[in-house]
């Protein structure tokens, strides 16, 4: 797959005090980074609309859902580490 043929939500997360980051990859694969915690929760990722499905490696499930360009994934809100920080 080339870069320009890349889902739109793939790439970075993170949420606004910098904490959580969450990187979904092309692989269909995602690895989420908890403060000084790297890989804290790793799995695979299905994407249907803008509805994510998360399945942890462990075996528990997750979902998350994109709306307006930012990803709320349970109880976390998550911008694109490329995007401006949102407003307080």
């Amino acid at each position: 797959m080339s870069n320009d043929q890349l889902h739109p939500y793939i790439g970075l997360w993170v949420s606004a005090d910098g904490f959580v980051r969450q990187e979904l990859r092309a692989d269909g694969r995602y690895d989420e980074a908890r403060g000084e915690r790297p890989s804290a929760y790793t799995g695979s990722y299905t994407v249907t609309g803008s509805h994510i499905d998360y399945l942890d490696d462990t075996g528990f499930t997750a979902t998350g859902d994109v709306r307006d360009g930012v990803l709320h994934h349970e109880h976390l809100v998550l911008h694109r580490a490329d995007a401006p920080p949102p407003a307080p």
